[in-house]
């Protein structure tokens, strides 16, 4: 009964130590590399400066495809119709960068606005969201 029970300690010990020494351990900066299109944005919020109801502002948002392959922004959401967008409609290269610019109409809009654009591509991770 000893030696069973010294052999399955003894085969578990060694079970537990085969599968330590395979498995690798990443450092903590490593970066996976993505497979397919990735959009990243160099800002993800952008706060005008005080404006007048009236006035009719606009930003552009750059991106950049961090992917594998070509990301092609679909469509862009907006939550209300005081803000339009405009986008690069071709197709991103991975490693180039495109634009999206979104003028935002103020006429009879009083205090601070949160306006979201849903940016709706091919990127791996769905859709992004940027805002005004």
């Amino acid at each position: 009964m000893k030696k069973a029970l010294v052999l399955a300690l003894s085969l578990s010990l060694a079970g537990f130590a085969a599968q330590a020494q395979s498995t690798a351990v990443k450092p903590a900066n490593a970066q996976e590399k993505v497979v397919g299109p990735q959009i990243q944005f160099d800002e993800m919020k952008y706060e005008f400066p005080a404006i007048k109801q009236g006035d009719v502002v606009e930003h552009t948002f750059k991106f950049k495809n961090v992917g594998t392959q070509p990301l092609v922004i679909s469509n862009i959401g907006v939550s209300c119709g005081c803000t339009t967008p405009e986008w690069t409609k071709d197709p991103v290269m991975p490693g180039k960068t495109g634009t999206i610019s979104a003028k935002f109409n103020s006429a009879g809009k009083m205090g601070m606005q949160n306006k979201v654009l849903t940016i709706e591509s091919n990127s791996v991770g769905g859709n992004a969201m940027v805002s005004l």
